[in-house]
C-alpha cells in the first residue's frame, strides 16, 4: 500500500496544491509555517477521517474559505483506490471512499493503517492518563473493529451513567435499579476493554524494549507499565465499591476509563527523570513499536510521517532510527524538516528511492 498523489483545497494554510510521491521515501523542508506539517495532517486525515493536532474540524478549514477538501490516490493491492474527505461549514463532515460515503467513520479505521511520529507526541509524557489510553486505543483500533465497537458503547454508556447521577444529585433521588442498568453494560463491555488491553501490552511491551534499546544503543533500560484498577478488582465490584463517592461526586469515578500507562526509565518516571533526548528517544521507540505491532497483526505496512524527529537528538540516536528504517520492514515515508542539508544527508543513507519538495 502507499499513496500515489494527493490533492488538498482549503486545508489549514493551504489553498489548492498536489504532490505526487515516490513510492518510498517523500521529504518535505522549507521554514516553519510554511505547511510542512499541515501536508503530513493531510494525509493522516486520510486513514482518520480527523485531524491529529487540532480536534475541532472546522478549525482546519483554511481562514476566509468556506470548506476544505483532502483527496488522495492509493495503490492497494496493486488497485488504485480513491478517498475523498471533505467539510463545508454548517454541514456534516464527509469520507468517501471510491466514490461511495461511509455512514460510519469507524468502517474506515484501520483500512489504511498510518503511524505519526511528532512533537506533539511529548503530550503522551507531559499530559493526563487519557492521553495515554487514547494512544493504546488508537494502536488497537487500527487491527481490532471490536475493541473499537465496545470502546464506543462503553464511552456512551457512561455518559448515561453519569448524566443519571447528576439527576439523583439535581433532584435529591436514587433509582438503584436504574443505575443497575448500566452498570451492568459498564461491567461487560469495561471487563471486555481491560482483558484486550492487557493481552496488548503482553506483546506491545517487548516490542518497545527492543525498538529503543537500538535506538538508545542499549545506553538505558525503559519501561512500560500498565496502571489499572481492574488488575485488583473486577469491574463490577469497583462500582460497587465506589457508589457512594460517585453519588457525591456525580460522575463515574472507578472503572477501565481510568486506566494508565507509566512511562519509566531505570525504575523512574520518566517525565521527571528523562533528559529532553531520552523522552524523545522513549516516544519514538513507542511509535516505532506501534508501526511494527500493527503490521505483525494486519500483515499490512503501515504509512509512517515523521515530523520534525530528527531536532533534539544526538547524531548516534539519528543514525540508529535511520538504521531502523533502513531496513525491507518500512513502506512508505515521509518526512519534514527545517534543514534540506540535514534531510538530504540523512535519506541518502538509507539506499532507498526518494523525493524531496521545497515548501
Amino acid at each position: 500500500m502507499y499513496l500515489k498523489k494527493i490533492s488538498l483545497l482549503n486545508f489549514k494554510n493551504l489553498e489548492a496544491q498536489s504532490f505526487d510521491f515516490q513510492q518510498k521515501i517523500n521529504c518535505f523542508v522549507g521554514n516553519n509555517g510554511v505547511g510542512k506539517t499541515n501536508i503530513l495532517d493531510a494525509i493522516y486525515y486520510l486513514s482518520f477521517a480527523k485531524s491529529y493536532f487540532n480536534s475541532v474540524a472546522i478549525q482546519n478549514i483554511r481562514h476566509g474559505a468556506s470548506f476544505f477538501m483532502v483527496e488522495g490516490d492509493y495503490v492497494i493491492d496493486h488497485r488504485n483506490e480513491k478517498i475523498v474527505c471533505s467539510l463545508k461549514k454548517g454541514q456534516k463532515k464527509v469520507l468517501k471512499r471510491n466514490g461511495k460515503s461511509y455512514e460510519k467513520f469507524s468502517e474506515h479505521i484501520g483500512q489504511l493503517p498510518l503511524v505519526i511520529i511528532s512533537p506533539a507526541d511529548r503530550d503522551l509524557v507531559t499530559e493526563g492518563s487519557d492521553t495515554r489510553r487514547k494512544f493504546i486505543d488508537g494502536v488497537i483500533s487500527q487491527q481490532n473493529k471490536n475493541y473499537l465497537l465496545d470502546l464506543l458503547a462503553y464511552n456512551k454508556v457512561l455518559t448515561q451513567r453519569n448524566a443519571l447521577l447528576k439527576y439523583f444529585a439535581a433532584n435529591r433521588t436514587f433509582d438503584a435499579l436504574n443505575l443497575s442498568v448500566y452498570d451492568a453494560q459498564l461491567s461487560e463491555y469495561g471487563t471486555r476493554i481491560y482483558e484486550v488491553r492487557k493481552a496488548f501490552l503482553e506483546k506491545f511491551i517487548p516490542i518497545f524494549n527492543e525498538k529503543y534499546q537500538v535506538i538508545s544503543n542499549d545506553k538505558e533500560r525503559v519501561d512500560l507499565v500498565y496502571k489499572s484498577q481492574l488488575n485488583d478488582f473486577s469491574m463490577n465490584s469497583l462500582l460497587q465499591k465506589s457508589l457512594e463517592k460517585d453519588k457525591i461526586l456525580q460522575y463515574t469515578t472507578a472503572g477501565t476509563h481510568k486506566d494508565d500507562l507509566s512511562f519509566e526509565i531505570g525504575d523512574y518516571p520518566i517525565k521527571k527523570f528523562g533528559s529532553q533526548g531520552q523522552q524523545k528517544s522513549y516516544l519514538i521507540a513507542l511509535k516505532f513499536a506501534q508501526f511494527e505491532f500493527i503490521k505483525q497483526q494486519s500483515n499490512v505496512v503501515p504509512i509512517l510521517l515523521l515530523d520534525d524527529i530528527f531536532d533534539k537528538l544526538d547524531e548516534s540516536r539519528v543514525l540508529q532510527i535511520i538504521n531502523l528504517v533502513n531496513n525491507d520492514e518500512f513502506g512508505q515515508i515521509f518526512i519534514t524538516d527545517t534543514h534540506s542539508e540535514r534531510t538530504e544527508n540523512i535519506v541518502k543513507q538509507s539506499n532507498k528511492p526518494y523525493k524531496i519538495f521545497k515548501l
